[in-house]
């Protein structure tokens, strides 16, 4: 017996429960998921326990703002925490250290270079022998000027001679008195080549003692400009390629100053005696104490400045001339 098409399509009840079993799991996980992250959403009393709150969000919720113990450097003395600036600063500035005195040694003379005895960055004391020029010229005229001494001492002793004999002749009227006036020029003449013979000495002595070039105060060479057997000469050709006019540069590098350009506008902030800090480019963590010891009586036309000289109080090996520097003037009366 044939079958109707419409029933061989149908679905038998058995199968269809078959089927729908897999799609009933899937819903019921997908509902434990939802109700599992529901339930970890739900606020709790010990939630904030359990958060990670840095540092900062603790001193807010404790209403400090103080730092934990060791959390970074610490700023110095008289400095503004926020920006490390000097307490009571109304002006900062860059300028370079400079000795306050730089002296250069030159020769007196031309001459050559005999021996040199220090070197860049040595210590020097006042009176140092630091240079000796080449002293053999002056010593052989040295040499000549004693026979010239010599020669003349006798013509005074012959001079003094003569005046005596012409006295006794003159006296026993043997002779005019013009023998006597005569005799009496000719010694005031040979005392006088003596004189003449002597201070010439005095002079190759001089000359002979500017060969030795000494120190003229305690302090350090900053710079060599020679070397030996070098040819120096006081004054300069007017070209690049003549002989040294300089040896040494030294400088006392316990008097340090601060040379800053200040502009129009910063004058009225600045007065000598004014208490500043010196704080150098290469030791940002060092400073020092520092006054203002010099104000130009010049301004610069050209660039529209004024030099001030700040001068450090105690300066030490960290402050090289040259280095520029920062000075903040601070406000308030003029230390004495």
């Amino acid at each position: 017996m044939s079958q109707d098409p419409l029933e061989r399509l149908r679905i038998a009840s058995h199968q269809k429960q078959r089927r729908g079993g897999p799609l009933g799991w899937i819903l019921a996980v997908v509902g434990v998921v939802v109700a599992w992250v529901a339930w970890l959403a739900l606020p709790r009393p010990g939630d904030d326990n359990r958060t990670h709150a840095t540092p900062r969000d603790l001193r807010m919720k404790s209403g400090t703002n103080a730092a934990p113990t060791g959390a970074g450097p610490q700023t110095t003395a008289g400095a503004s925490q926020a920006t490390g600036r000097v307490e009571g600063s109304i002006l900062t500035a860059q300028g370079y250290i400079v000795a306050r005195e730089r002296i250069e040694l030159s020769p007196r003379f031309m001459g050559v270079v005999k021996w040199i005895g220090v070197r860049k960055g040595d210590a020097v004391t006042n009176g140092q022998v630091v240079v000796l020029l080449d002293d053999s010229e002056y010593r052989a005229r040295l040499a000549e000027n004693d026979g010239q001494v010599a020669v003349a001492k006798v013509a005074v002793d012959k001079a003094r001679m003569d005046v005596r004999r012409a006295t006794d002749l003159v006296r026993n009227q043997v002779e005019m008195q013009k023998v006597l006036d005569d005799a009496g020029l000719a010694l005031a003449s040979a005392e006088a080549t003596l004189r003449q013979v002597e201070g010439a000495r005095r002079l190759l002595e001089t000359w002979l003692d500017w060969c030795t070039i000494r120190s003229p105060v305690d302090g350090v060479v900053l710079e060599r400009m020679v070397d030996a057997q070098e040819l120096v000469t006081p004054q300069s050709f007017g070209t690049g390629r003549g002989p040294s006019t300089s040896l040494l540069a030294v400088a006392d590098l316990g008097e340090l100053q601060v040379e800053v350009d200040l502009g129009e506008s910063d004058l009225a902030k600045v007065r000598l005696g004014q208490r500043c800090v010196v704080t150098p480019q290469a030791y940002r963590d060092r400073r020092y104490e520092a006054t203002v010891a010099e104000i130009a009586p010049e301004a610069s036309r050209q660039k529209g400045t004024l030099q001030v000289k700040v001068k450090v109080k105690v300066p030490d090996r960290y402050l090289t001339p040259e280095l520029s520097a920062d000075v903040e003037f601070v406000g308030g009366s003029a230390t004495p």
